[in-house]
């Protein structure tokens, strides 16, 4: 594809790599919140996103209500994945919703919620998680999507509707119909999804060229692992994924895959890769630049 627009319009070389460091799940638990606070202050994270429909949602609200500052998104929250800590949709309690499960709470897989939600239904959800963050004082720099839920063709436009809507960069990388279909997506479909991609960029909407972090599944040598993959950010602007959270009984006892965030926490909370950061020719940015353009536009 063509450089990134965002490039020269945030003053840079389209051979420029810029990356934001973000931060997932803020809010699933009293650990991701802390984390975030302690990293935010740290200096190296850029963004992060909050999962509304979570218990610890209105503590995050309080924290970006005090740090007006702070990179805040919205990560909209379809899926409850975790065994034995839950949570259920905040615009209905309708089974004919297709947003609950059996038991009653948001479906624990991506491929459940995009087959079996009700676009309108989902469209509601998402509004009024964006809402309630923004009614809770969230100076809410962008919305992306928890598990990838919302990248369906039946729950895409109400994401995009509602971004728009509010003004708000999403996470929506710029990928050309060669792209989807390696992906896995039909020609059709492919081709589609590239239209649909090329008319948001043409309406201002800053798009990104890459999605990639750190797999949850490699705890160890966690410094290392963000080295190399800080190190092959290509041109363009990337959304880098972490999921740093401090060590704690909650959280041991909410996932299996702990020890990956709190080696996140640990590892963006090193002068190590920090420094490492500042001398890798890479440019740290967050959405809050790009929301701004978004609205110049």
């Amino acid at each position: 594809m063509n450089p990134n627009p965002i490039l020269k319009k945030l003053g840079f070389q389209n051979t420029d790599r810029l990356v934001i460091i973000h931060t997932d799940d803020i809010g699933m638990c009293h650990a991701s919140l802390a984390a975030f606070a302690d990293l935010w202050d740290f200096g190296l994270i850029s963004s992060g996103a909050t999962m509304v429909p979570c218990p610890w949602f209105p503590q995050t609200a309080a924290y970006c209500r005090q740090n007006p500052q702070v990179d805040m998104g919205v990560h909209i929250t379809l899926t409850s994945e975790w065994d034995s800590y839950r949570w259920g949709p905040i615009s209905t309690r309708d089974g004919a919703s297709g947003l609950l499960d059996a038991e009653g709470y948001l479906h624990r897989t991506t491929e459940a919620v995009q087959q079996q939600a009700d676009p309108a239904a989902a469209q509601v959800e998402i509004a009024a998680q964006v809402e309630r963050a923004l009614a809770a004082g969230i100076n809410v720099s962008h919305i992306d999507t928890h598990m990838g839920s919302v990248a369906h063709p039946r729950l895409i436009p109400a994401y995009v509707q509602t971004a728009l809507q509010h003004r708000l960069p999403p996470m929506i990388p710029r990928i050309d119909q060669a792209g989807y279909q390696a992906l896995g997506m039909d020609v059709e479909t492919a081709a589609f999804a590239a239209q649909f991609v090329s008319s948001l960029e043409e309406q201002g909407v800053p798009l990104l060229d890459q999605v990639t972090g750190l797999h949850l599944d490699q705890p160890a040598e966690r410094i290392e692992q963000a080295k190399d993959a800080l190190s092959a950010i290509p041109a363009g602007v990337t959304h880098f994924i972490i999921h740093p959270s401090i060590d704690t009984p909650e959280l041991r006892a909410i996932t299996p895959d702990w020890p990956s965030r709190v080696a996140d926490y640990q590892a963006f909370s090193s002068a190590e890769l920090r420094n490492f950061v500042r001398n890798a020719g890479i440019h740290v940015i967050g959405y809050h630049a790009l929301r701004d353009l978004m609205r110049s536009e």
